[in-house]
């Protein structure tokens, strides 16, 4: 049987790259391009605060096309609905059957994504759905996936630790009830190297601001 062709939502972050990983290595499946929302305002992923020419970078590591969403900020749901559904049957005129997620456990994020595909008649998927969250970090971390938080909630997790490489010694000075993963929204994180890329990207941290009561690590491509 032929593989199904697919697109990939890139977050620049680790869940992102571990489940395209897992994708690459599904013979049901063609993953053909990887497509990412960014801020219009910043030029950035959202809630990563990642500059588009690092996602840039990220995508011709892996040797994949990558289509940028521009969306406002902020963005009311309409206009999000609006233009996700512009970009969905764009990708389904190409021959795109379904769209992948790195989700891990928030229903109600899946049920959103499930919904708004099934009107266009595509298929959703999760291949790294349910996996263990403490476990997970380590099997990233076994494979040779490098990642830097750019994004955290000070609430949650202590304000220095922006801009720190993730490592298994910081995962164990995370407060008690962070989640590892960061799924409640504790962090998020840009990968600089992992298997999938041709070679690892060169970068710095620069400066952590704090916007809208998130702290976020300003990253910066080495020439």
């Amino acid at each position: 049987m032929m593989a199904q062709k697919i697109l990939m939502s890139w977050s620049s972050g680790k869940d992102s790259a571990w489940a395209l990983q897992q994708l690459l290595q599904n013979p049901e499946y063609e993953v053909v391009g990887l497509f990412t929302t960014i801020s219009e305002e910043f030029d950035r992923v959202a809630m990563h605060g990642v500059r588009t020419e690092l996602l840039r970078q990220q995508a011709a590591a892996i040797g994949l096309p990558l289509d940028i969403i521009s969306l406002p900020s902020p963005c009311t749901n309409e206009l999000y609905n609006q233009r996700m559904n512009t970009f969905i049957q764009q990708a389904k005129a190409r021959g795109i059957i379904g769209m992948a997620f790195g989700d891990l456990l928030l229903e109600d994020v899946r049920n959103y994504r499930e919904k708004q595909l099934k009107d266009a008649d595509m298929a959703a998927i999760f291949p790294i759905w349910g996996a263990d969250t403490h476990a997970l970090p380590y099997a990233m971390f076994d494979a040779g996936l490098r990642t830097v938080i750019t994004c955290l909630d000070p609430n949650k997790v202590p304000p220095h630790f922006a801009g720190q490489e993730l490592t298994p010694s910081l995962l164990a000075a995370l407060p008690a009830d962070t989640d590892p993963c960061g799924e409640n929204g504790e962090f998020h994180t840009f990968v600089f190297d992992c298997p999938l890329f041709k070679q690892p990207l060169n970068i710095n941290v620069g400066e952590c601001v704090t916007r809208n009561g998130l702290i976020f690590a300003d990253l910066l491509a080495c020439s």
